[in-house]
């Protein structure tokens, strides 16, 4: 489980079939084999470490469903450590399972943001609301607008200096996961088609009386 909030920018070393190795520096720290690492949002598993790098292997279904097949030597791409029970959920809920990569279609100044619009797959709008929450290549950002085939995102300038998506251009591909929260409220609606209320967002632990 992650946040979607990007710990640091990391550097790829080595990009071969099946595996990754990435220079990092923060992520490193208390990281040992067998811990998951957010690589541009996709979840991976150490395989092995030195005192600059990691080495994480990448099975098909993660070429297929992501961007990380068409990572080469020297590019940059986003981390984050698996959340800590005892951290603080500055984002939203991460599982860094990609659902689908879309394309960036357009970026617009306004004022000291960056709107960035994304065509996205059919598959994953349904679960994409106005001021809801997606993962753009493993960063937790609001969806400020969307249309049948597209969503746009607000990146602040704080998102453009400490992530890879200030070198986001038309036409290149990022990894998309929606909200899982989202999935959860499908599947209980298709449960004998019940009608999604309080009451069974409640008796189904998503809401307390509190909330």
């Amino acid at each position: 489980m992650f946040t979607g909030l990007v710990e640091e920018v990391g550097t790829v070393t080595e990009a071969a079939m099946d595996f990754l190795s990435i220079k990092a520096d923060l992520t490193l720290r208390d990281l040992k084999a067998g811990d998951s690492v957010a690589v541009n949002g996709a979840c991976l598993t150490v395989t092995s470490l030195d005192h600059s790098s990691f080495r994480a292997d990448v099975m098909p279904e993660t070429l297929r469903r992501t961007n990380l097949g068409a990572l080469h030597y020297a590019d940059k791409v986003n981390l984050e450590r698996a959340l800590r029970l005892d951290g603080r959920l500055g984002g939203h809920l991460v599982l860094g399972h990609v659902d689908d990569v879309g394309e960036v279609h357009s970026l617009i100044s306004e004022r000291s943001a960056i709107v960035m619009r994304i065509s996205a797959p059919s598959s994953i709008m349904p679960y994409v609301a106005r001021k809801g929450f997606i993962a753009v290549d493993g960063v937790s950002l609001t969806v400020v607008d969307l249309d049948d085939h597209s969503l746009a995102v607000s990146l602040v300038a704080y998102t453009l200096t400490h992530t890879t998506l200030s070198g986001r251009r038309p036409g290149d591909r990022v990894n998309l996961e929606a909200d899982v929260i989202a999935r959860y409220v499908e599947r209980l609606s298709d449960r004998g088609s019940r009608e999604v209320t309080f009451d069974l967002l409640m008796e189904n632990g998503f809401l307390t009386q509190e909330s």
